[in-house]
């Protein structure tokens, strides 16, 4: 069971993805401070308060409804997403269509023959008990 957690862990996808968390935390909190230093001022100065909390706050029977809240998670979210796609998302697709371009074509599977073939070979290898022959060394 330890072996195959610590195989889980070393798969290079896994340790991939680690990297990315990180980085996309770390994105985010530039993006974050960004929007609550800069823009966010900017929109509750237009609004008339000093952030855009207290913007747009409406009371009913004592509670409170913050509009200026959600509307700036909302700029908050719209900034983060147009960045990663920008970013990230639109370079990524234009390199993936230039490798499309000059992708060769896909080697054909074997044929149905070849592949009975193989079996038939390797499971003789097996109850003679020898090993299976490699292609080009046999």
């Amino acid at each position: 069971m330890v072996n195959g957690f610590r195989d889980f862990v070393l798969r290079g996808n896994v340790i991939d993805l680690a990297v990315a968390v990180v980085i996309g935390a770390a994105f985010t909190r530039i993006i974050t401070s960004i929007v609550d230093n800069l823009i966010t001022p900017l929109i509750a100065a237009i609004g008339g308060a000093p952030n855009t909390d207290r913007l747009w706050e409406v009371e009913l029977n004592g509670a409170t409804f913050g509009f200026g809240a959600v509307i700036g998670a909302v700029i908050n979210f719209l900034i983060v997403a147009a960045v990663v796609y920008f970013v990230i998302v639109t370079p990524v697709n234009r390199l993936l269509a230039l490798r499309k371009k000059g992708e060769v074509a896909a080697p054909k599977a074997p044929t149905e023959d070849v592949v009975l073939l193989t079996e038939i070979r390797d499971l003789l290898a097996r109850q003679s008990g020898g090993t299976t022959p490699t292609l080009g060394k046999e």
